[in-house]
């Protein structure tokens, strides 16, 4: 059996490797978050047999205004169709898929994207709250552990994460927009990672600015009207990001620079 991570250690060599800055750090307390982080990890490094790997990363939102505005079966079906695109995608033995809803619970941790459980009526029922800053932080902790434990063991990995919520921070105990963005910054940094996000239209948040001060970049916002169509239209837009960005690390550079908008 193998050995679960040490997050403190994970973390601590991302920041001697230039990966991770000291707010980062701070912002990442594996004493508050750790066990949260620890949920998402799933599969151990030594049982996965790629080369290279590409971890797929999607946090839907589960909040009860999702259900009100009608759109429990768009996101449900907008996350089981980028599972689709990336098992039918050439590189799809080397992607590993992660969904964290965004009050927390784990539907499924790392595993192989033809393991990854569908969302249906029996395990997505959104009728909790916001906490789009907390979550965030243990969303992308959980992406950097999974990804400096594939470096250590030197297997090249790169990461393609997309958050959705249809509506601006409102429970959050712990974390800031400040705390997000300084992660976010690292992340893009290191030129290994797209940070993604869909502001689903509720009328009154504007979505690019919630994000920008996340630390996004505008060219990896959506911002869907609230409508089916135009949700599910978002997600075939990020699925397809998601297939370019997984064939390689010069199509990943490539896809990380042009947003939605790259060829």
């Amino acid at each position: 059996m193998s050995q679960t991570p040490n997050l403190n250690n994970l973390f601590q060599t991302a920041q001697e490797e230039g990966l991770l800055s000291s707010a980062s750090l701070q912002a990442l307390n594996v004493i508050d978050i750790g066990s949260q982080i620890q949920a998402g990890l799933g599969v151990s490094v030594d049982d996965v047999m790629a080369s290279e790997v590409v971890l797929l990363t999607i946090m839907p939102d589960d909040s009860g205004s999702i259900a009100y505005s009608g759109n429990t079966q768009a996101v449900r079906d907008g996350h089981n169709a980028v599972l689709d695109a990336l098992k039918n995608s050439k590189q799809r033995d080397n992607i590993l898929a992660h969904n964290r809803y965004l009050n927390g619970h784990v539907l499924y941790p790392y595993c192989p994207i033809d393991r990854a459980v569908r969302m249906d009526a029996g395990n997505y029922q959104p009728n909790e709250g916001t906490p789009l800053y907390d979550q965030t932080i243990v969303l992308l902790g959980t992406v950097l552990a999974k990804s400096q434990e594939f470096a250590d063991n030197g297997v090249p990995v790169r990461t393609i994460t997309l958050i959705i919520t249809d509506g601006a921070d409102e429970h959050s105990t712990k974390a800031t927009a400040k705390n997000v963005a300084s992660i976010v910054k690292d992340m893009l940094m290191a030129e290994n990672h797209i940070i993604a996000a869909m502001g689903i239209d509720n009328g009154s948040t504007d979505f690019r600015k919630v994000f920008q001060e996340m630390g996004l970049r505008d060219e990896w916002i959506l911002t869907p009207t609230n409508s089916t169509s135009e949700i599910r239209q978002a997600f075939q837009i990020f699925s397809q990001s998601a297939v370019r960005a997984s064939v390689g690390a010069a199509s990943f550079s490539q896809a990380a620079l042009g947003g939605f908008g790259s060829p």
